[in-house]
């Protein structure tokens, strides 16, 4: 179901990425709806696919140590198979936190989470051994994270 958004609907989609457990109430009076059309809007938006849902953020440092670590993937072949393959075998991976297919030196960019490097470097010869297609990686570990978003600036992007 596609549907034309407008400014409201823009609106609502950014005070709902900032806050999901804002009440429909304050949600209306942050973007000057009453509360029912408001309700309406949200409504539409999940059944148009436009919010797929609603999680908690959780702050990873306070529950203990843990490593972040993004790695560059070169796969041996490029045909539509092999990506498959890849694809496949990193989607079992529950460290596996993002995973983008991209343009340049390399075929794919991956944000790991693990508890530690030996967890890290595990699922690595893990990948590597089960012969996923990977043809060289690089890792980059991350030692420190002065920004962190996990809002998209809607507003900017979709002016209306």
């Amino acid at each position: 179901m596609d549907m034309k958004l407008d400014r409201i609907d823009i609106k609502i989609l950014a005070a709902l990425q900032k806050n999901g457990r804002v009440s429909n109430v304050e949600l209306a009076d942050m973007v000057n709806l009453s509360a029912s059309p408001c309700l309406v809007r949200v409504r539409k938006l999940q059944k148009a696919g436009y919010i797929t849902g609603y999680c908690a953020q959780i702050d990873i440092a306070r529950l203990g140590p843990s490593l972040t670590v993004f790695t560059e993937v070169t796969l041996k072949n490029h045909r539509q198979i092999d990506f498959a393959r890849f694809l496949d075998a990193v989607r079992k991976i529950d460290a596996v936190v993002e995973c983008h297919l991209i343009s340049g030196g390399y075929d794919y960019l991956m944000k790991f989470v693990t508890s530690n490097i030996e967890e890290y470097q595990l699922i690595m010869e893990h990948l590597t051994d089960i012969d996923s297609g990977i043809d060289k990686y690089f890792s980059f570990v991350v030692l420190k994270s002065p920004i962190t978003k996990n809002q998209v600036p809607l507003a900017a992007l979709f002016e209306m």
